[in-house]
């Protein structure tokens, strides 16, 4: 809002109003408010959650053997996070752009999911809404997703191409805006892989087929991503630490993909309007960063599937609006083994049951847990492969860590725009 004022003030020479047509000073801007919020907002939520007893009543020992300092922390605190993201987004952010937009409703589709799961938790079954219903509403969320970008005008890039020079080659872009299911392809020169070429054997049909399996691995994304960090949502700390790590990531890709210079250095398609991106995520990296103040080991609020749902999905949808789905392994790496850690752990020891044995890959599943499992604690007949580490890990170094491999992980996903 605040953008499209000054942009009126400047109209009659109101100085300083310029500086809001810079994507730089937005994205700061929000990154410090909501880092204001975040804290201010934050401290607030927590005591009006206990108050109303909103909070944990028990942890399971043989899962979390530090749970025990635990008990009665509020959860939900993923609206500490969605309130610090909205607000300074909707101050500072161009609300007309589509990807800005898209965000905004990912953030609150999936914040409100992931919210009924944590309030029927509290007050109905601590299971929770049916697996079911969060799988469906996030396929919603990516059936919308990739049909938006499908059929709005405003989702277009600007594809890259090579003319040759006397003294070597220059990458320019094409000056119309196309309609595209071009992704990137990390590690490859020719970088680029179009979902509609692949099916080009279809003939007249390939652009209608094309679209359609975009629209399918958007779906797919979505769900992957958003369960990934559900699953890594199991330590103080650790799925806000890493996802500000991706997300700050993210914010680089965006914004050298919505810059022409950029984009022709690095020899990417430029995503006219991403720069908008930028700023939502900045502060959403804020955000993050302000939750942990109070979500740090020892966690004065959880962040409970109300934030982990949310954060899934604004990783993946930023990632497909600018074209780097297939990073995703590499910036969302922490939450792919997780997710993969829990696929080997559930069809292993069902392969054990068949045989009437307990077997287990890992000692726990997902895979942040095998390392805080105390020596004796797992029934002296469980057969475990991946036996490793022996002892038992603190909760902090266990966080650190991952925080270090996300980082490691990141860098190389950014790296790859020149590895080729």
């Amino acid at each position: 809002m605040l953008y499209y004022l000054f942009r009126h003030l400047g109209e009659y020479g109101i100085p300083g109003s310029h500086m809001w047509s810079y994507i730089s000073f937005r994205a700061l801007l929000t990154l410090v408010l909501s880092l204001i919020i975040s804290a201010w907002f934050g401290e607030w939520f927590i005591k009006w959650m206990k108050k109303r007893n909103f909070s944990e009543e028990q942890r399971d020992p043989s899962i979390d053997p530090f749970g025990v300092e635990k008990v009665g922390v509020p959860t939900m605190g993923g609206v500490i996070i969605i309130v610090a993201t909205v607000v300074p987004t909707l101050l500072f952010g161009r609300l007309r752009n589509i990807y800005m937009l898209l965000m905004l409703g990912t953030t609150l589709w999936l914040g409100m999911l992931g919210f009924i799961d944590d309030y029927t938790k509290l007050k109905k079954s601590k299971d929770g809404i049916k697996p079911i219903v969060k799988l469906v509403g996030q396929a919603v969320l990516g059936l919308v997703v990739g049909l938006i970008l499908f059929l709005s005008p405003d989702a277009v890039i600007r594809e890259n191409i090579t003319i040759q020079r006397q003294n070597g080659q220059e990458i320019v872009h094409k000056s119309e805006p196309v309609k595209s299911t071009l992704t990137t392809i990390p590690f490859v020169k020719n970088n680029n892989l179009s979902y509609t070429e692949a099916f080009s054997w279809c003939g007249d049909y390939k652009n209608v087929i094309g679209w359609g399996f975009f629209v399918l691995v958007t779906i797919f994304i979505v769900m992957a991503v958003s369960n990934g960090a559900n699953m890594n949502d199991g330590m103080d700390g650790m799925c806000a630490g890493n996802s500000a790590i991706m997300c700050l990531a993210l914010a680089i890709l965006a914004y050298v993909s919505s810059h022409t210079e950029f984009a022709a250095y690095l020899n990417i398609m430029y995503v006219p309007g991403s720069e908008e991106l930028v700023v939502f995520l900045m502060a959403f990296v804020g955000a993050l960063i302000g939750f942990l103040w109070y979500n740090a080991y020892p966690a004065q609020v959880f962040m409970g599937d109300t934030g982990s749902l949310a954060i899934g999905g604004i990783i993946a949808v930023t990632a497909i609006i600018i074209h780097k789905e297939l990073l995703l392994p590499l910036i969302c790496f922490i939450f792919f083994i997780e997710s993969v850690s829990v696929l080997l752990q559930t069809n292993y020891a069902r392969y054990g049951n068949k045989r009437g044995l307990k077997l287990r890959f890992f000692k726990r599943a997902p895979i942040h847990d095998t390392f805080r499992v105390k020596p004796g604690q797992l029934p002296a007949d469980f057969r475990v492969l991946f036996n490793w580490p022996k002892g038992c890990w603190l909760e902090s170094k266990i966080t650190t860590r991952f925080w270090i491999i996300t980082i490691m992980m990141c860098a190389l996903a950014i790296v790859t725009l020149k590895i080729r």
